[in-house]
């Protein structure tokens, strides 16, 4: 995933030179993700890929404001949401999709040297315990740890209290570290985008 200055940075290549180039780099860095994103909300990969496309092709056609936009990645995050459910408003009459019926697939989680030396049986574990977290939790695990989100913007994006983020993340640390027998909060210093 980028960092800010470097989105900040093809932001203003985009806004101020029509650079194609950078608004490429943002496309690959955060298509995947987006799409993972509103798929679990449309349910399906189709309309998710046909979303995510209307998203990007929105913000090049509003290209001249994107140096205007503070935190990019919440900003897709939020157009992507948004795009979502009026893709469903109109196509389906249906307004509005539970946190709890959103589904998200965790593809990895980062390892430093140290970390990388578990044993495999204890990844397996590991990712069996995050495929078996409720949907919520899920959901609120993925965009925390895989997709860098701070709390404050997963409520921003989820219409949900960080209260609530903190909560779910305490389950989630709880249940997997249950699932294999050793406290995460200690071995991978959890949660560390909390603020």
């Amino acid at each position: 995933m980028l960092a800010k200055e470097e989105i900040q940075d093809l932001q203003k290549r985009i806004s101020l030179n029509n650079d194609q180039a950078a608004f490429g780099q943002l496309y690959v860095a955060f298509m995947p993700a987006l799409i993972q994103f509103a798929q679990s909300i449309l349910k399906n990969k189709e309309l998710a890929e046909e979303v995510v496309s209307d998203v990007f092709m929105k913000i090049w056609q509003n290209r001249n404001t994107l140096s205007n936009i503070d935190n990019f990645k919440l900003y897709l995050y939020i157009s992507t949401k948004n795009t979502s459910f009026n893709y469903l408003s109109r196509h389906f009459r249906k307004d509005v999709v539970s946190l709890d019926e959103m589904s998200l697939s965790l593809t990895s989680i980062s390892y430093n040297p140290e970390q990388m030396m578990i044993t495999s049986e204890v990844i397996n574990r590991i990712n069996s315990a995050i495929a078996m977290l409720p949907p919520r939790c899920k959901v609120i695990f993925k965009l925390v740890k895989e997709d860098g989100l701070k709390y404050k913007e997963i409520a921003d994006l989820l219409n949900i209290s960080v209260n609530t983020i903190d909560n779910q993340m305490a389950i989630a640390v709880k249940k997997i570290g249950n699932a294999i027998n050793f406290d995460l909060k200690k071995e991978f210093n959890f949660p560390p985008n909390k603020q």
